[in-house]
């Protein structure tokens, strides 16, 4: 195995636009309140945006549809829980009716985006910090370790039909990296040994989310989602594995309590 700086092209690029991103994620997630449901509703309306332009919708129907899935994370968390699925289904049937082709992609994946989003503001308000930090942190490693693992070791591919570039190295090296995660959050909580499965069922469904984007922009015939993250392409390049995580760990709760309880 070799490898140098040509392994590596675009890492300082990366690293740069990784680590802003990170800050301002890091200090909405301490801040909480106001400023993470901000964050969040602000990174609705760009992935929004991004769908729509990547399914053909023009562009001023895109931002339209940016600026309401926007809106609704915001009426979400200010009005009753029950609320909520009607604003979503708002949205959607408003994309719809805009798209002129490929409605159910975008109510798939808008229905996705919009989930997954509100999840991870209930997530942060219900569970505070620590549990919000534990999500950030293990997607990340899952991400980091599969970038890594992909490009040291490569092998055989996870899913070449869909995600070309995804190996099995990278994917398991995604797990462990979340197992990882896992054990020092139980470590540090006195939580149960179950934080760590769930912690790798997190890292798997963030790789199905990273993997269900590439299979749009395979559809669509487009590189990344758009260009406003140089080095890494669109908003939605970067938080889809976040949403695929936030998504199952709804479902987690929902089936199974959360966090696990004390060993």
């Amino acid at each position: 195995m070799t490898f140098g700086r040509d392994s590596f092209p675009d890492l300082a690029t990366r690293m740069a636009t990784g680590g802003l991103i990170a800050g301002i994620g890091l200090a909405a997630v301490w801040a909480g309140g106001a400023w993470f449901t901000a964050l969040v509703a602000g990174i609705v309306a760009v992935l929004v945006w991004e769908l729509v332009r990547m399914l053909g919708g023009s562009p001023a129907r895109a931002m339209a549809l940016g600026a309401a899935g926007g809106a609704a994370m915001v009426a979400a968390k200010l009005t009753p829980l029950t609320v909520a699925p009607a604003l979503g289904a708002l949205v959607i049937a408003l994309g719809m009716l805009a798209l002129p082709a490929h409605r159910r992609i975008y109510a798939v994946m808008a229905g996705f985006v919009l989930v997954s989003a509100f999840g991870l503001i209930l997530h942060r308000d219900d569970f505070g910090l620590t549990w919000m930090l534990w999500l950030v942190v293990l997607v990340a490693v899952t991400d980091t370790c599969g970038y890594f693992a992909g490009r040291l070791i490569g092998g055989p591919k996870f899913w070449p039909a869909v995600s070309p570039k995804k190996t099995w190295s990278g994917t398991v090296a995604g797990w462990i990296g979340a197992a990882l995660v896992g054990w020092a959050f139980m470590a540090a909580t006195e939580t149960g040994v179950e934080l760590i499965v769930v912690s790798v069922l997190l890292s798997l469904a963030s790789q199905m989310g990273d993997i269900a984007e590439s299979a749009i922009k395979r559809r669509m015939g487009v590189k990344d989602s758009s260009n406003l993250l140089p080095g890494h392409g669109g908003l939605f390049d970067r938080f889809d594995g976040l949403l695929g995580a936030a998504l199952v760990l709804v479902l987690v709760k929902w089936l199974a309590g959360f966090p696990p309880p004390v060993a």
